[in-house]
């Protein structure tokens, strides 16, 4: 059996990565990228904004959405697309 030694920084950044990972896994600064559809909190979230401007970015035909029901979805692309031109801040 080998015997592997552990230091105190040896433990400090095991404890960094596992805070991101649990940060990650949570909902920290997380990015839905894998979903292809965001809904209203995910955007606002991935933007920064308040509901109040992600409503006028609605109105004034900056983002695009559907509506299904009473859920508003917006495409991650057209997000990310939105993001590159600066548009959303």
């Amino acid at each position: 059996m080998q015997v592997e030694i552990l230091t105190k920084e040896d433990l400090k950044q095991f404890k960094a990565e596992l805070v991101q990972e649990l940060k990650d896994a949570f909902g920290g600064n997380a990015k839905p990228q894998n979903k292809e559809w965001l809904k209203s909190n995910e955007v606002r979230k991935l933007l920064g904004i308040s509901p109040g401007t992600l409503q006028n970015l609605r109105i004034n035909g900056t983002i695009t959405y559907s509506k299904v029901g009473g859920m508003m979805y917006y495409r991650y692309q057209d997000i990310m697309k939105l993001l590159e031109k600066g548009g959303a801040k």
